[in-house]
């Protein structure tokens, strides 16, 4: 199967590289999450039980893309995207985001709902945002306090000192703790780890991301969900370790508060269903995009 990796420039003068893989309309737009970038989606990308065209981006600032303008929100992303769909021509897309890109998916959707078909949030953080928080559990107000939090400070410098060894025990435990990948894979999402250059910026645009009616703790929420029209599929792995059962319940309850239905599935499996329960998560999609 063949994949062929593209690049596109933006009107603001980002590059974002993407991988593409044949396949029938209208295609599935895949969102990574942090510390990531389009590898994550080869499991998918290789599949051939997903018939449909895909395309998997780097974010800006991730991966092979550029990061010229540091981003402020998510809606930054979503804008990106929307440049990004203009140039290919996508006018009619089914969005797969995972993780922190279960975030930019969200906002996308919300943004531009006539462009988005179906909506799939893949161990996806809340509509209420991922918390950074201290060590003694206390939320950070502000970019400032999120760069100088003792903590997160140690993976802001392994990045930037490119510590291999760090993300490899980060990775392992965090994201690989149900099941290892091949070696391959395993060196290529760390690469991916340090290539990316905006961790501060995507920590506080997460932090402060709600597009929920309700105060998340920091900031009240923008109500964007409700602009929200298609249909919307949770799925989460009872062993996540990043995105909790409860952020996942959030964004049941927020769609749910905006007369919203949303289906829900769970596998067994950890912040990583592509490489702990792939089987289940191609029939989980399947089963979501062949539906009317």
């Amino acid at each position: 199967m063949t994949i062929d990796v593209k690049t596109v420039l933006l009107h603001n003068g980002e590059k974002l590289t993407y991988r593409e893989r044949a396949g029938t309309e209208p295609p599935l737009l895949l969102i990574h999450g942090n510390m990531a970038s389009s590898e994550l989606w080869e499991p998918l990308l290789e599949h051939s039980g997903i018939t449909q065209r895909i395309i998997a981006a780097d974010m800006r600032g991730y991966g092979e893309s550029s990061y010229h303008h540091p981003v402020g929100d998510m809606k930054d992303f979503s804008a990106d995207l929307y440049d990004f769909t203009e140039q290919l021509g996508l006018n009619d897309v089914m969005i797969v985001g995972w993780s922190n890109g279960g975030g930019i998916a969200m906002q996308f959707a919300a943004d531009y709902p006539d462009r988005v078909r179906k909506l799939i949030l893949l161990a996806s953080i809340s509509t209420r945002g991922y918390a950074a928080v201290s060590a003694d559990g206390d939320r950070l107000q502000t970019k400032e306090q999120i760069a100088k939090d003792p903590g997160l400070a140690m993976t802001f410098q392994a990045n930037q000192e490119q510590n291999q060894d760090y993300f490899e025990q980060a990775l392992n435990y965090l994201l690989f703790n149900n099941h290892q990948p091949d070696a391959a894979i395993r060196t290529n999402y760390i690469k991916a780890c340090m290539k990316q250059q905006n961790m501060i910026d995507v920590a506080d645009a997460a932090n402060r991301f709600n597009i929920s009616s309700s105060s998340n703790g920091l900031t009240n929420g923008t109500g964007d969900l409700n602009r929200i029209q298609c249909p919307v599929l949770v799925i989460w792995g009872v062993q996540d370790l990043i995105t909790t059962q409860q952020m996942t319940e959030e964004i049941l309850e927020d769609f749910a508060s905006h007369g919203k239905s949303v289906q829900y599935i769970t596998l067994d499996a950890g912040h990583f269903p592509l490489i702990d329960d792939l089987y289940g998560l191609v029939a989980s999609v399947n089963s979501f995009i062949s539906q009317p």
